[in-house]
């Protein structure tokens, strides 16, 4: 209904977030529930000075009748008596309830390999960034810090998602904000729906990078993973509130070449400390809101049982990187590969570019030229290539590129070096750990071959095994001749 006809009417219970803006205008009981977590905030030129957002008793006596809230649900024993020394009379109508937010990620964390498959995690390292809303916020202080860490950390070991608050999502729209993380969203970034999805990730994590906000409170109390600071001070945080304690205890980031370092500095314990300052314990909290908002509507609760409702499956990246730099380090162990997403840092050894997934311009640039499986035609009379016949056309056509291959849907990849008259046939071997099986992207194995077969050393003549290390783990590749008929494949 239109905000003019709700302020005309009475209600019998009124249910909100918090007590800013017109709640005032509307007539009824009013119950006030958790926003967000642990009360951190001071937000410079609105309401009393120094008043934690949420607690400031120049918005708790707003309503019609310029009454306390009817209840005030709040998160933890501690922060009744901060709102006692704000509003001793708006105490009295507070409860120790919980936090509904944290009941659901609570619920939710065995879900957590589920979430890491719809994002595409895999074995990578989940690094989110989490920024709050306002001017001492991450994304207004560290615009460039999503671009920075994508062009920092390899690819193949790390995935990147930045939550984003409400409030600067909203102030800023979805198309200025995705204009402004171009580079980053291009390069892989997740920008988690900021409803529910952004919860899911938290879960998914390995690591956080957090500023002020308390997103990171709820990403403590469901774990004890990394997490690392880039706020900077100012006059927001609330001395002695749990982001407080937390943000003191942690490793501080001063630039996107230090994460490595500074997730390594953490510590296990802080995050776990400041969960409980802002957290009673969980468990009951959606039973005991639901008991006193009853109570306040003069009904009984129904008999059923209620349970905090799982958190959604979060979506993939909207935009997956299809060229990448590739930088080769030749060691005894093996042929090191490590990628960055194209034009976000210094060049490699070579530049990979998936053929039909890549603009053009990069693909012409491409020392290694390969392409994927395409998807089953449905064309009454089909046309398609071989293995050798688009590997010959694809050196014909780019003059430039060195190596042109094909990934087949096995997983196997034939490869043709220019120069070389001989196709070859490459094969990643899984790796085990731990009961569990790791694999990685046939592209990366491509690059590894190419390296071999573009480097001094003579080209194989029959099955050898070259080691691929990717990161802290090492892959073998079996590598030999391909025979005619492999080389005839319809790819």
């Amino acid at each position: 209904m239109p905000w003019s006809e709700a302020c005309g009417r009475s209600y019998d219970l009124i249910v909100a977030a918090s007590p800013k803006g017109d709640l005032r205008l509307l007539r009824g009981p009013h119950v006030l529930i958790p926003h967000g977590a642990g009360f951190n905030k001071s937000i410079h030129g609105e309401g009393s000075a120094d008043s934690a957002s949420g607690l400031d008793p120049a918005y708790l006596r707003r309503t019609h009748d310029h009454a306390p809230a009817a209840l005030h649900a709040l998160a933890h024993p501690d922060q009744i008596a901060r709102l006692a020394a704000a509003d001793p009379r708006a105490a009295r109508r507070a409860k120790v309830i919980g936090d509904l937010t944290l009941e659901r990620v609570l619920a939710s964390t065995s879900l957590r390999e589920g979430y890491r498959a719809a994002l595409g995690t895999g074995a990578r390292k989940l690094l989110v960034l989490v920024s709050t809303w306002g001017p001492e916020s991450l994304v207004r202080r560290h615009p460039g810090l999503p671009a920075q860490l994508v062009a920092q950390l390899p690819y193949d070991e790390y995935q990147l998602a930045l939550v984003v608050h409400p409030n600067e999502r909203s102030l800023l729209g979805t198309y200025e904000l995705t204009e402004r993380l171009a580079q980053a969203l291009d390069a892989g970034l997740i920008l988690p729906d900021p409803h529910e999805e952004w919860a899911s990730v938290l879960i998914a994590a390995d690591a956080l990078v957090t500023d002020h906000g308390s997103v990171a409170l709820y990403y403590c109390a469901a774990q004890d993973r990394p997490v690392v600071s880039v706020h900077q001070g100012g006059g927001e945080l609330i001395p002695g509130s749990p982001m407080d304690i937390l943000l003191g205890r942690i490793p501080q980031l001063g630039r996107a070449e230090d994460i490595a370092d500074a997730l390594r500095a953490y510590r296990p314990g802080p995050g776990h400390t400041a969960a409980q300052a802002a957290f009673a314990p969980a468990g009951d909290a959606v039973d005991r809101l639901r008991t006193e908002v009853y109570g306040l509507l003069g009904l009984a609760p129904p008999a059923c049982d209620v349970t905090p409702r799982l958190l959604p499956s979060p979506g993939p990246a909207t935009r997956v990187p299809a060229a990448f730099d590739v930088h080769v380090a030749t060691t005894t162990a093996g042929v090191r590969i490590t990628r960055y997403p194209a034009g976000i840092g210094p060049p490699g050894h070579h530049l990979a570019v998936e053929h039909g997934a890549a603009a053009e311009k990069l693909a012409r640039s491409a020392g290694l030229l390969y392409r994927r499986p395409l998807p089953a035609s449905a064309a009454p009379v089909d046309l398609a290539w071989t293995a050798d016949g688009w590997t010959r056309h694809a050196l014909s056509a780019y003059p430039g590129c060195r190596s042109a291959a094909a990934v087949l849907p096995s997983g196997g990849c034939l490869l043709r070096d220019r120069g070389h008259e001989q196709m070859y046939a490459a094969q990643v071997e899984p790796r085990s750990e731990g009961g569990r099986v790791v694999q990685i992207d046939p592209a990366i194995a491509l690059s590894a071959v190419h390296a071999r077969l573009v480097s001094p050393q003579p080209a194989p003549d029959s099955h050898t095994v070259m080691n691929c290390l990717v990161g802290a783990r090492t892959f073998r590749i079996a590598l030999r001749p391909a025979t005619d008929a492999e080389a005839a494949q319809v790819i």
